[in-house]
């Protein structure tokens, strides 16, 4: 069975859109799903399914952990794709316990002969049970915008994720636990500790610690998405958090594509429908399929990555950002010669878009104010971009 966690590190970003409209596009291509929303405390997905509100959902079985779990699991429209749904309405299901979790782990894994791929989306930020769902895959997906605070908070998530591995190898009573607890009470904390500073020590004082994790740091390597995006150039922050990735946390990561920002979507959540069964030609259904056919002609235990293959990766991601604009130029053009679309249409939406970007503009500006006075007060960041 092929696990993908899906997270993002900051809500809003589509996550959960990439990850239904995912799980419909395995499905079409005949794989058996399950599509797991996670999202605790905020669980969403059954509107983007177009599915009818849970009476019951992952909330019930976290309540009972000795229930039947597989009364959970409901079926959708889309032949070969099922669903978990999440529960919001039972208080604490955010905010899992261990036995609650580790009871959820089992359900989860226990689907393996039954189901070819699991989707599991996951919530928004960096809660310990967030990134131990996450880590149960080397191949997880991390969904970005080409917002300031949606790359920074992607890669902070990735940081996370790799510091949760560390002290999920560094156990209680090893000298490197006691290392990483040594620096944090001196104030350095997971967002002033960069690996390849770190590790050297930690083989110096506890040399089997190191060859664990090294051994499970070589399995890890995260996979992004960067949706929402504009135009060609958007792409780009990708290459920020594959830079700060590699300097600062020594993690690999891979390109998977990118996704145009499409009001289409918003018209095909009213109806009820994925937008991959909407409007399965549209450019941001298209980019869904192309994501989907990648991961499906990718290895599950693909965990090596040459220097090569990621470069590959984030070349053939900015090909696509090209290619797709392109696509979406010439649909203006059509429209427009068609009568479909008006100039005065064309007009009202430029004039909106220049509205978005004076908005974004602003809260950048803001952003940049208020890192300039914390580092007038003597604060800095905990990664350059």
């Amino acid at each position: 069975m092929r696990i993908i966690p899906i997270a993002s590190g900051k809500g809003g970003v589509g996550k959960s859109l990439v990850a239904a409209n995912l799980g419909v596009a395995f499905a079409k291509a005949g794989e058996q799903v399950i599509l797991a929303d996670l999202d605790l405390g905020a669980s969403n997905l059954h509107l983007v399914l177009g599915h009818q509100s849970p009476k019951i959902g992952i909330g019930t079985f976290l309540n009972d952990i000795r229930s039947d779990f597989s009364k959970v699991i409901v079926d959708t429209d889309v032949p070969g794709l099922r669903f978990i749904p999440g529960d919001t309405e039972i208080p604490g299901t955010a905010n899992l316990k261990n036995s609650q979790r580790n009871a959820l782990f089992k359900r989860l894994l226990s689907l393996k002969d039954e189901t070819d791929i699991l989707i599991i989306d996951l919530g928004a930020g960096t809660h310990q049970s967030i990134l131990d769902f996450f880590l149960l895959s080397g191949q997880g997906i991390v969904v970005t915008s080409p917002a300031v605070t949606a790359v920074l908070n992607a890669y902070v998530f990735l940081k996370n994720t790799v510091f949760r591995l560390m002290y999920t190898v560094f156990t209680k009573g090893t000298k490197a636990y006691g290392y990483l607890e040594q620096i944090r009470k001196e104030g350095s904390g997971p967002q002033k500790l960069y690996i390849p500073k770190v590790m050297p020590e930690i083989k110096r004082l506890d040399p089997v610690s190191y060859d664990k994790f090294a051994a499970r740091i070589s399995q890890l390597h995260p996979r992004l998405i960067t949706n929402m995006i504009e135009d060609p150039k958007d792409v780009e922050v990708a290459m920020k958090i594959r830079r700060s990735c590699e300097e600062y946390l020594d993690l690999k990561i891979e390109h998977l594509g990118v996704i145009y920002r499409d009001s289409l979507q918003d018209t095909a959540l009213a109806s009820r429908l994925p937008v991959t069964l909407y409007k399965p030609q549209s450019i941001l259904a298209q980019g869904i399929y192309r994501i989907a056919d990648k991961i499906l002609k990718s290895p599950e235990d693909r965990f090596f990555l040459n220097a090569q293959d990621i470069d590959d990766s984030f070349t053939e991601a900015g090909a696509e950002a090209e290619m797709d604009f392109e696509s979406k130029m010439e649909y203006v053009e059509d429209l427009l010669h068609s009568g479909a679309l008006t100039q005065g249409d064309l007009i009202e939406t430029v004039k909106s878009q220049q509205f978005e970007i004076s908005k974004l503009k602003k809260e950048n500006s803001f952003l940049k104010l208020k890192l300039s006075q914390a580092m007038s007060l003597g604060f800095k960041p905990s990664a350059s971009y």
